[in-house]
């Protein structure tokens, strides 16, 4: 017999149960709808378990927040990586020089000499909640630098993705699991890596606005309430101008509700959320200037209205169903006739104008089928990469095997809510396999999914445990007996696996995401911190010495930066939009010394910067990343081909075995320029790379078109000075 509770104290009687144990059947129905709500609680009993929910989230928030401050302890408060340094640079336009100035600013200093219109370029999201941000604390008389600003935003934002977590967990299944999930996204590594302070990136509010978006929907479909149908656009609206990654939201949402009109779930509630959501959320997408008309005829985003056309059709046939009767029959047949007969002249009429594009864009194409990625300038970016096994466990930790236990109880208990969840799991699963950087997107869902599945497990274990029978045995999630040492050592295990996961996420804080790119550290042969600032060095270097007008070649992974800290005009950057002007840098660099003069001469190329790792052992530098120039230059120029850079045997070398195009390369020579003459340590011969732990095969050469201007300490940085051609006399 299961135990009763009364309405007015809360608590439940004594259980009579007969002598031989409890009867399978009253174990089975246990489950947290048992557990006290709300309603069931007296009122000084909710009010104190209110306090109790609220002083946890709170707590959580300053957990997040503070546990992304490593970087700012142990360095200073910078920005940190590469795009975040042109976030940055946009959002002190925006500030100083105002929001309309920000959309029609022409950014003559990057992509010479072609420029950028970087206000229909970029998804300004960040710049405006920053923007924002640094305003109200003016208002207020806190005056905060801007800079500071921008370097707490993803601590601070990590908060709120822990309390709107909460709620939609919370929504989706109970407070318990809302509780949970809160903790093991406020610590989980797979977001901090993106989160800590000075990742002043795309991606530090998108997951909020991911969540948040989610959550309104999730309430508009459980209440059937235009108003928070209306929020959730807004919110979607956000994501739109946070990051590329709002095609996610699009297309997962028709998904979630196709699926559910699929599995016999359809109601007019779901009906109201996604007709709001559509309507409004599209309306205003069309605002953000980088998106525009691509809302509504772009490939990425055709799942969406063909959802929303088909939702609207199985509201009419419901709708004529209940008026015509047995007339339904013939008029169905001809309705669906009339519509495919319309949609398909819509579809060819919109391709002869060119309105429909069906050409699929690379990222979104490769994410889709990996194996067919072909472009090298997208394979060339790591986080593009597939995701190793490994990773997985490094930025989820045990969540990787929690989240099938959560997935196994939503099936058990097939709600909206659940059915939501698994649709964005299982969706989120497969992007986070295909690229390394998606498993951003992963961890939330992983978090809430793992949570539900400790928090149903315990609670049966636990309320077992507590209960007691007269034989000493429980019952189990399947109804069978379970020993009190059991249900004890389910709950001890779980109580080591959280202290497990709380020591592995701070670990991988502190020493693996916490460390800004622009800044190196080593540990040296006595134990001490090493610390390397070539890139700034450098920077400062190229800031102070040249003239302001003077144009900077690189390859494109330093553009960011050298625009933002040095202040000079660059020939290519990480916005990656012009292949062909990257290819013509790649093939300056692969070039023999006199061609790539003549492609510099061309571009009125001052200074050239190179990126070297061989004397101090930092394997991040240009000659490890050497074959992409190579690659990407063969994209567009025939005459560079990769395998002349290579030996015999189809190997990469740089020592006596390297192909002769490769040691007369210029980007060998810039790299390698005097080391020949110098000896890294007294165990190793002059000219010994650290990197590729061999001696270089050409030590001895000189310049004859460029000069060495200036090398940092450690040789990290190595810039040189584009010598001018002769008068003519």
């Amino acid at each position: 017999m299961q135990r009763k509770k009364t309405a007015k104290s809360g608590k439940a009687e004594k259980n009579s149960e007969p002598l031989d144990g409890p009867s399978v059947t009253a174990v089975k129905n246990v489950t947290l709808a048992d557990l006290p709500t709300p309603s069931q609680l007296t009122v000084k009993e909710s009010t104190v378990q209110m306090m109790i929910i609220f002083l946890v989230l709170v707590a959580l928030y300053v957990v997040a927040f503070c546990l992304r401050l490593f970087s700012v302890l142990r360095y200073e408060s910078i920005i940190h990586e590469f795009d975040p340094h042109f976030n940055f640079r946009g959002t002190k336009t925006l500030v100083y020089d105002g929001v309309d100035a920000f959309y029609n600013w022409f950014d003559t200093l990057v992509w010479y000499p072609l420029g950028r219109w970087v206000g229909h370029t970029v998804y300004p999201g960040l710049m405006l909640t920053s923007g924002a941000i640094y305003h109200t604390l003016h208002f207020f008389n806190f005056p905060i630098d801007i800079r500071n600003v921008c370097v707490f935003l993803a601590p601070l934002f990590a908060g709120n993705t822990a309390l709107v977590t909460y709620i939609i967990t919370k929504d989706c299944w109970d407070s318990g699991a809302g509780l949970i999930a809160a903790a093991f996204v406020a610590v989980v590594p797979g977001y901090i890596s993106r989160s800590v302070a000075g990742s002043y990136d795309n991606e530090a509010i998108a997951i909020f606005a991911i969540i948040n978006t989610f959550m309104g929907f999730v309430k508009a479909v459980k209440s059937g309430s235009m108003m928070w149908s209306a929020y959730s656009a807004l919110a979607y609206c956000y994501m739109v101008h946070a990051w590329g990654g709002y095609i996610y939201i699009i297309n997962l949402l028709p998904v979630y509700v196709y699926g559910m009109v699929l599995v016999g779930r359809y109601s007019h509630r779901l009906y109201v959320a996604y007709s709001c959501f559509y309507i409004l959320g599209t309306l205003f997408s069309l605002l953000v200037p980088f998106v525009g008309f691509a809302a509504v005829v772009s490939n990425t985003h055709m799942a969406a209205p063909i959802v929303f056309v088909l939702l609207q059709f199985h509201n009419l046939m419901a709708f004529m169903r209940g008026h015509l009767g047995d007339k339904f029959g013939d008029f169905f047949r001809k309705l669906v006739s009339f519509l495919v007969a319309g949609v398909l002249v819509v579809f060819v009429a919109g391709l002869a104008l060119g309105v429909v594009d069906i050409t699929k864009t690379g990222r979104f194409f490769y994410m889709l089928n990996p194996a067919a990625n072909t472009i090298p300038i997208i394979a060339s970016i790591s986080e593009h990469q597939a995701t190793p096994w490994s990773s997985f466990f490094f930025d989820l930790s045990f969540l990787v095997l929690l989240m099938p236990v959560g997935m196994y109880f939503c099936f058990r208990e097939w709600t909206d809510g659940s059915i939501f969840l698994l649709t964005y799991g299982v969706t989120a699963t497969y992007f986070g396999c295909v690229m390394t950087r998606l498993i951003l997107v992963l961890a939330p869902v992983t978090c809430i999914l793992a949570a539900i599945g400790v928090s149903r497990t315990l609670t049966l274990f636990m309320r077992d445990s507590s209960r007691g029978s007269s034989d000493g045995s429980e019952r189990g999630l399947a109804g069978q007996a379970v020993s009190k040492f059991i249900a004890a050592a389910v709950t001890g295990m779980f109580a080591f696996l959280f202290m497990f996961y709380v020591v592995h996420c701070t670990w991988i804080t502190s020493e693996a995401y916490s460390s800004p790119s622009i800044i190196l550290q080593a540990t040296g042969a006595n134990g001490q911190r090493v610390i390397f600032d070539d890139y700034r060095e450098g920077y400062f270097w190229l800031q102070t010495n040249t003239a302001p007008d003077a144009k900077i070649m690189s390859w494109w992974d330093y553009g960011y930066q050298m625009a933002s800290m040095s202040n000079r005009t660059t020939i290519v950057d990480n916005n990656t939009w012009n292949n062909t002007h990257i290819a013509t840098v790649g093939r300056c660099l692969a070039s023999s010394e006199e061609d790539c003069y003549r492609i510099m001469r061309k571009l009125d190329v001052d200074y050239v910067l190179v990126v070297f790792g061989g004397f101090v052992g930092y394997s991040s530098d240009d000659i490890n990343k050497f074959l992409w120039p190579i690659r990407i230059g063969g994209s567009v120029y025939p005459m560079i081909r990769e395998k002349d850079y290579l030996d015999d045997n189809g190997q990469y070398r740089v020592d006596g075995g390297a192909s002769k195009r490769l040691l007369n390369s210029m980007m060998y020579k810039m790299c390698y320029y005097r080391f020949g003459e110098t000896q890294v340590s007294h165990q190793h011969p002059a000219g010994f790379d650290r990197v590729r732990n061999v001696q270089i095969g050409r030590p001895d050469f000189k310049l004859t078109k460029i000069q060495e201007a200036f090398t940092t300490e450690h040789w990290m940085v190595r810039i040189y000075k584009v010598r001018k051609e002769p008068n003519r006399g």
